[in-house]
């Protein structure tokens, strides 16, 4: 059994059940992903009840992972992204029944006229990744990665099945927010949600808070490869390349980079949670709240080998049960197994970020038994 690290934050006798399971990710958590740092936040009506934290956020074992630590959640920043993409839809500036070539004229090309914005949002657009080989530094370059993409035929045809865009799903909701708001995703975050702390391109003065990463040992199972899943993860230009990681995180690239805090994740996610409120302010009414979260496609993915029940940039946990036991709940994993869900019956938001990644791509054993163990003390 390994050392347990000290143990900092908020939990209540209530939720003991989650404390020991925080602490068991440290000493004998499932398949040996004992943690090196992590932190599990939790709220219920928009009140924090769980903030735990513990670990290292450098390898050396020089900075301990406090509340200020961000980590970066990969993936689990799309379900950021699709919530700036529904304060769109509230204002009027966007619909989801509506082509996003309707405001993108130049997305329409190749045949893709007719994808509206809430396929796009929930993966069925058939532009996972470039079809042909790409060198990974065009990611660096907005203009020219967005010009292949509009130029691309779709891989399959569009609204019949969902394929998981893993980062291209960033450029597009990316664009098409900036050219309906005027703002970057970036910029719309950081006015729009002030005091949270979460960045889509985390500024070079933030960077000494960021936690080091310890890459999985093994591959994801993706199943049986072919051109689309090839497309999506397995290209040499699949994902960014070629520069350091200062670059990296300074871009802004809302579906892989966002950078935050494990209780500002949840913080955001009560937004969906609660009523669409967030600290009093009405962030979405009723009505978008339920199209941004009704089912758009369910089915066997085309890129993920899993069965998913898509909203407009969430994964619905129906046939999931990673994000609890209500089927309306939803939520984003990320690489290496953060994640962020909220459940509308229950008013629960919570998030889960780490250091030590794991090859899982949905429902990393050490965030599901945390937020069981939620569950059992409600």
């Amino acid at each position: 059994m390994l050392p347990l690290p000290d143990i900092s934050g908020l939990c209540p006798p209530r939720f003991a059940a989650v404390k020991d399971a925080f602490t068991a990710n440290f000493t004998d958590a499932p398949e040996g992903l004992n943690e090196q740092a992590a932190r599990f936040s939790v709220c219920i009506g928009g009140e924090t009840v769980v903030d735990l934290w513990a670990g290292w956020a450098d390898a050396a074992r020089t900075r301990p992972f406090d509340a200020r630590t961000l980590a970066p959640v990969f993936s689990t920043g799309k379900a950021v992204m699709a919530l700036l993409i529904a304060t769109c839809v509230e204002r009027g500036l966007l619909d989801y029944e509506r082509p996003v070539s309707a405001y993108w004229p130049t997305f329409g090309q190749a045949g893709k006229a007719g994808i509206t914005v809430g396929q796009m949002m929930s993966h069925q657009a058939g532009l996972p990744g470039f079809d042909t080989s790409v060198d990974p530094s065009i990611w660096f370059d907005r203009e020219a990665a967005l010009a292949r993409l509009c130029e691309q035929a779709p891989m399959w045809a569009p609204g019949t099945a969902s394929g998981y865009h893993p980062i291209t799903i960033g450029l597009l909701a990316g664009e098409l927010f900036r050219i309906v708001d005027g703002r970057s995703m970036g910029a719309a975050l950081r006015e729009d949600f002030p005091g949270l702390d979460l960045w889509i391109g985390l500024p070079e003065s933030e960077h000494d808070r960021v936690a080091q990463m310890k890459k999985p040992t093994t591959a994801p199972d993706l199943g049986v490869i072919d051109p689309v899943k090839r497309a999506a993860f397995l290209d040499t230009g699949s994902a960014p390349g070629g520069r350091g990681s200062a670059e990296w995180r300074t871009m802004e690239l809302p579906s892989a980079n966002l950078h935050g805090t494990a209780l500002d994740l949840a913080r955001i996610m009560g937004v969906l949670a609660n009523g669409g409120a967030l600290d009093g302010r009405t962030v979405l009414s009723p009505g978008v709240r339920a199209e941004m979260l009704r089912e758009r496609i369910h089915g066997r993915d085309k890129v993920v080998p899993f069965d998913i029940s898509w909203a407009a940039g969430l994964m619905r946990n129906e046939g999931l049960h990673i994000f609890g036991p209500n089927p309306t709940a939803v939520g984003h994993c990320g690489w290496g197994g953060s994640c962020a869900f909220a459940d509308p019956d229950a008013r629960v938001s919570g998030a889960y970020v780490m250091t030590r990644q794991s090859r899982h791509l949905l429902g990393d054993p050490r965030a599901v038994r945390l937020i069981e163990a939620v569950y059992g003390g409600l």
